[in-house]
């Protein structure tokens, strides 16, 4: 999905030559053909050629996967996932993010006023 995101589209060949310690092209290709089943991408058809597309963008399916994580492994419990994420960086945040967690945490405490 990450090189079908970054390059917008891409055929099978594409996304095998892309891939680090690629599997077989037909492993490949059966794996699109799975994620194009569970509706995570969609096909044109160039010539013989399957050009694949994402069905959604980037950032919708990041947050809709990143919410399924949080019920699978955290009980549905946001801060539970926020603390360990925190805890896997060893406490050692940056200043920015840091301060972009703050900010975060002053809309949504704002918000629920």
């Amino acid at each position: 999905m990450d090189i079908i995101y970054a390059r917008g589209e891409a055929a099978a060949a594409e996304v095998h030559e892309a891939l680090p310690d690629a599997p077989s092209y037909s492993a490949v290709r059966a794996l699109l053909r799975i994620l194009e089943d569970k509706g995570h991408l969609k096909h044109r058809e160039e010539g013989a050629r399957y050009i694949y597309l994402p069905t959604e963008p980037r950032g919708k399916a990041s947050r809709s996967a990143l919410q399924r994580v949080v019920q699978t492994f955290f009980e549905g419990s946001l801060s539970s996932a926020v603390a360990a994420l925190v805890d896997a960086e060893g406490g050692k945040l940056s200043a920015e993010e840091l301060e972009r967690i703050e900010a975060i945490i002053r809309a949504a405490k704002s918000k629920s006023k």
